[in-house]
Order: structure tokens, then sequence, then C-alpha cells
């Protein structure tokens, strides 16, 4: 194989670009996957292993290590190359969950998860980042929306794949299935991507990176517990990693380069989206079981068509991006979530598959948003911050979430525990907190401008491929 994809003719890349592919929504589908689909399993696993007191900790460890593990993968595969760093990825995943397959108590399960978290991390923000720098825009528009509706479709059929496994199997099979897949979308990507060579003399920022592992992993914990001494020192180890990259020559964030227009907007779009969009989410089954008496399928039915609205929204923006550029779809999308949410707020007694449709109405403003959001910081990033960029819109969306389901909850106050009555009364104040999130979500559409040179012809003329320097 030639050195780079830049010695290869348009015609010649093709291939190793639907090969990759493939690899990487592999890869991505079984990352997002291991999110949902233990949550069936689990009270299988806790028959066999006990530790019932432990029960929720297979499923924070995975997210917490994911959440903050992605911004360094994505800085890492800046300096080391994206190939090397996806498949360290995918092995940790891998190792992951074999362990946690193999478990014989739960602390050996926990900390297996912890490991398959780290190692999806990376796949989730090397994923985006390999599609950002493999396709021209007007491509990657396509690739990444389908790759979103891939992430929106598993957490659709997590649930129930699981529950499959679990019923007709054994749910140590909920792990070991990810082995034979996992391995072939590292053959995939590994197989098409030609292995870039490390920048000289630069190495990974480890103290910021301590600083920001210790600092988002403590912000998480204090949201999810309500802890005031874990939020003090999220407080505390944040200003001592902004003060601590200020004097550093490489630092793990690239602070100016997050200024960047679309980057700045990506960031806060994402934050804001987040808190929104899953602040909202952790509270519709509460609503639907225990303040409308519905049973918990229900609860779950009426989640799905805010997961359906983004997945298809997300595959529809990437044929509207190229033809229309960024500037109406950071707006429609933004309002869309502003009439969704309305609807949620007013409708206090209104029938469950009018509340569906509005929830629809929600997903899709948010697929429309996001995707259009990321695509024009990857295309605004230069090639060297890529992961960075990319890995911090992601963490953004998903820190942002954590504090919106904190936030929402605590606006419900003892409506929360008392339930019934109190709590259908209560509930409004939800989406009118994430309405209010929305239209700090349009403010930020109505400041996205256009790509530069957009006017001069079609998106996506430039070819940015692997392996090419700049």
């Amino acid at each position: 194989m030639p050195a780079s994809f830049g010695e290869l003719t348009k015609a010649e890349r093709a291939p190793h670009r639907l090969r990759v592919t493939a690899g990487l929504i592999l890869g991505l589908f079984l990352a997002a996957l291991e999110a949902t689909v233990v949550a069936t399993a689990m009270p299988r696993v806790i028959q066999d292993l006990g530790g019932v007191q432990l029960y929720s900790l297979p499923f924070a460890l995975y997210l917490l290590m994911a959440t903050v593990s992605g911004p360094i993968w994505g800085r890492a595969s800046d300096l080391y190359g994206r190939r090397r760093l996806y498949l360290t990825a995918v092995g940790l995943f891998l190792l992951g969950s074999a362990l946690s397959g193999a478990a014989r108590s739960m602390p050996m399960l926990i900390g297996a998860r912890a490991l398959q978290g780290l190692g999806g991390g990376g796949l989730q923000t090397l994923t985006f980042t390999l599609v950002g720098e493999l396709y021209p825009l007007r491509d990657r528009a396509q690739v990444q929306g389908w790759i979103s509706g891939v992430w929106g479709f598993s957490a659709l059929v997590g649930p129930l794949v699981g529950g499959l496994i679990v019923d007709h199997f054994s749910w140590r099979w909920v792990f070991y299935l990810n082995l034979p897949f996992g391995l072939a979308a590292m053959s995939l990507v590994g197989g098409g991507i030609p292995e870039a060579r490390p920048k000289s003399g630069v190495s990974l920022d480890l103290g910021g990176a301590a600083l920001f592992v210790l600092g988002a992993g403590a912000l998480i914990y204090s949201l999810e517990l309500e802890s005031p001494p874990a939020l003090i020192l999220a407080a505390l180890a944040m200003v001592g990693f902004a003060i601590f990259e200020r004097h550093q020559a490489l630092p793990l964030i690239p602070f100016p380069d997050l200024r960047r227009p679309f980057a700045f907007r990506g960031f806060l779009g994402n934050l804001l989206g987040g808190m929104a969009f899953f602040g909202m989410t952790a509270y519709i089954p509460l609503f639907a079981q225990v303040a409308r008496g519905q049973s918990a399928t229900v609860g779950g039915l009426l989640l799905s068509p805010m997961t359906v609205g983004w997945t298809v929204s997300s595959v529809l923006t990437a044929r509207w991006l190229p033809r229309w550029g960024p500037r109406p779809l950071a707006r429609w999308g933004p309002v869309a979530m502003i009439a969704g949410f309305g609807a949620w707020a007013m409708a206090r007694g209104a029938p469950l598959p009018l509340l569906g449709f509005a929830g629809l109405v929600v997903g899709a403003g948010m697929g429309v948003m996001m995707l259009a959001l990321l695509v024009c910081a990857q295309e605004e990033a230069p090639r060297e911050v890529l992961g960075i960029v990319t890995g911090m819109l992601l963490f953004a969306r998903n820190i942002g979430g954590s504090m919106g389901a904190a936030v929402m909850g605590a606006a419900l106050g003892p409506a929360l525990t008392v339930g019934g009555e109190a709590l259908l009364t209560a509930f409004w104040k939800i989406p009118a907190l994430a309405l209010g999130l929305s239209l700090g979500l349009l403010w930020i559409g109505l400041s996205v401008p256009d790509l530069p040179g957009r006017a001069a012809g079609p998106l996506g003329e430039q070819e940015l491929v692997v392996g090419m320097e700049k």
C-alpha cells in the first residue's frame, strides 16, 4: 500500500474509504450498543454475581470513562496518528468486553466495564474524527449523517438485543459477542488506513490530561450524586487545569483553536443541546409511569420518537448541508426544538401520542443542529487539531446531558419524591427549562456564519485525505 492516501488516485481511494467506513460504523455501533444493551442484562447479572448495592456502577463507570477520555483520545490522535490510536481504542474495548464476560464478581465486572468505557470513548471520538479527515465536505456530511443514525439506532435496539441474548443464551454473551465484530472492525480500519508518522519531539500533555480527567470526573460525580465536596473538587481541578495549560508549549486543549467561529459555537451548541435533550429524556419515563400511571414499556416508547427524530434528521441533514450550507440549518434545528418543548410544557394532560409527536419534532431539531455544527467545525479546524476539536464537541454534549439532568431534577424538587399529582403539576418545569436552553441554541444558530468560500462554488471541492500533510 502506498505511504499515504495522497499517493492514490481518486478512483483508487474509493475502495479504501468504503472499507474503512464499514469498519468505523461497525466499531461505533458496538461502542454505542454497550451504553444501552447492558440494562436488560443486569438483573440476571445480579442473580449470578450478587452485589445488588453496586447495581448502577457498571453503567455509570462505562459512561464516565467514555465521556472524560474522549478529548484525550482526540488530542493523542493529533500527535501520534489516527490509525495507531484507533486500533488501541478497539483493543482496550475488546479486552474490557472479554473481562466483563469472564467476570466472577461485581468488582471485577465494574473494573472491566471501566476499561471497556475507556476504549468506547476512543471509538466514538476517533470515528467522527477519521470521517472528518477521510472525506471532503460534500461526502463527509452524508457519512457523518449515517454514523449519527447508527448511534441513534443502537439506542433503540440495545435493550431488545440485550433481552434476546439473556433470554436465549447467557448474559456473558452480551460482552463476548463484541469480540468477533470488534476484530472485524480492527481489520477493516487497520488495513485501510496507512500508518502516519508520529510528530517528532512532541508528547501528550499528561499533567493536563490528569487534571482534566479529575475535574470532569468529579463534575459528573457531583451532578449524579449531588455531592458538594465533589463539585468543589471539580472546580479546583478545572481552575488548576486552566492555569497549568497556559504554561504548556503543547497543551492538551489548544484554546485558540476552540475560539474559532464554528468550534466555539459547536462547543456551546453541544453543551446547551445536551442539557436540553438528555435532561428531558432522563425524566420522560418517570413522567409516564409515576405522573400518568403508565407501564415501563409505555415510558420507553415515549422516548423512542425523540431518538427516531434525531436519527432520521441526521441522515436528511447530510443531504441538505451541501446544498444550503450551515446557516439555515442552524436556525431550523432550534426552532423545531422550541416548538416541541413548548408543546410538552403546555400540554399537561395531552394524549401520549401527541407528546410522542412533540418528542419527534425535538429529536429532529437536535439532529439537524448537532450534525451541522460538527461537520462545519471539522471543516474549519486545521488537521493537526481535528481530533481534539471533535473530542471537545462530543464531550460538551455528554457533560451537558449530566448537567441538564441535575438541573431539571433540582427544578422538580419535592415533587420528584412525592410523585402522582404533585409530579404531574410540577413537570412543566422540565420542558420549560429545555425550551429556555433551546432559545440559547437559537441565539447560537442566528450567529452562525457561512463557510468561507461557499459562494465560490459547491461545498466539498477540496479533498481532505488521510496521510496528507498540510
